[in-house]
């Protein structure tokens, strides 16, 4: 099983990250930890290259690049401080390893932004993004692209970018939580959809029922989804609240089993040969 969005070198794992990461490769869970800005990217590659199982990647969070949707987050040791995505420097970081397997995460996040600054801070996160979808086509990696409150403005970009022939290796939205018809678009552009923990959240007021989320895991196909766990974020039922690690990758497995109404096996065969080929990681190791 591939976890194939984690942050294991974040700063949260400080004082347990090598025993998170034991107790996670003991259960025969593999993973992807994903770089947000340029230092935690550069930890990225050397926790990577420092195990066997795990790969990484480099980019720039949409939150980074602007002083207004910049934020404090003692989990990733944030430095504060407003970022380019610098194609150089990213390029070298992924010169530097064979263990980089895409460019992420990069993307659109519009959540909380003001009006007063709405589209100064979208014109930047889109430049921004191009610039990483450019040196994805050039180093014929993928993208991580993580979006939120974004996707009609991140479906032109991805297809004004498909038109000029760049980003042939594809994307996958990692934390997918929009509608049936929003995953469907992307599929139709060959686009992933990538799903967390999220996905076992009840609606407290109705737990009985099903959310639209689950609704939309049930009726996407499984050829074109990935798992993850996002962690130190987003831990799934039965652990909500606690702080994440990749193992619990199990539970979203679990729940896509439930919803589909198919064994976890069949889920893991599927979504981690998806990865696999995805991510190139047999190449990679």
């Amino acid at each position: 099983m591939i976890d194939t969005h984690c942050h294991v070198h974040f700063q949260a794992y400080e004082t347990n990250g090598a025993e998170v990461i034991k107790r996670s490769q003991a259960q025969g869970v593999e993973m992807i930890t994903i770089g947000t800005q340029s230092t935690t990217s550069k930890e990225a590659i050397v926790t990577a290259e420092s195990h066997e199982g795990i790969w990484c990647t480099v980019g720039l969070h949409p939150s980074h690049t602007h002083q207004h949707t910049l934020h404090t987050d003692q989990n990733e040791a944030t430095e504060g401080q407003v970022e380019n995505f610098n194609k150089e420097y990213y390029r070298d970081l992924i010169q530097r390893s064979n263990k980089v397997v895409a460019i992420g995460e990069v993307g659109l996040d519009y959540f909380r932004v003001s009006d007063e600054v709405a589209a100064d801070v979208k014109l930047t996160q889109k430049i921004e993004l191009w610039k990483a979808m450019e040196l994805a086509t050039e180093t014929d990696l993928p993208l991580v692209l993580h979006i939120r409150d974004a996707h009609a403005d991140m479906q032109a970009l991805i297809r004004a970018a498909q038109e000029k022939r760049m980003i042939s290796r594809g994307a996958v939205i990692h934390c997918f939580t929009g509608t049936t018809e929003e995953a469907r678009a992307y599929h139709d552009l060959g686009i992933y959809t990538s799903f967390t923990g999220i996905i076992t959240f009840r609606d407290k007021k109705h737990p009985d029922q099903l959310t639209p989320l689950m609704k939309t895991v049930q009726e996407l196909p499984l050829e074109m989804m990935m798992i993850e766990t996002d962690s130190p974020y987003l831990a799934p039922e039965p652990h909500r609240g606690e702080q994440n690690e990749p193992w619990m990758v199990r539970f979203v497995a679990e729940k896509i089993a439930e919803l589909k109404g198919i064994s976890v096996e069949e889920v893991d065969r599927i979504t981690t040969n998806t990865a696999k080929t995805f991510f190139q990681l047999a190449e990679r190791s």
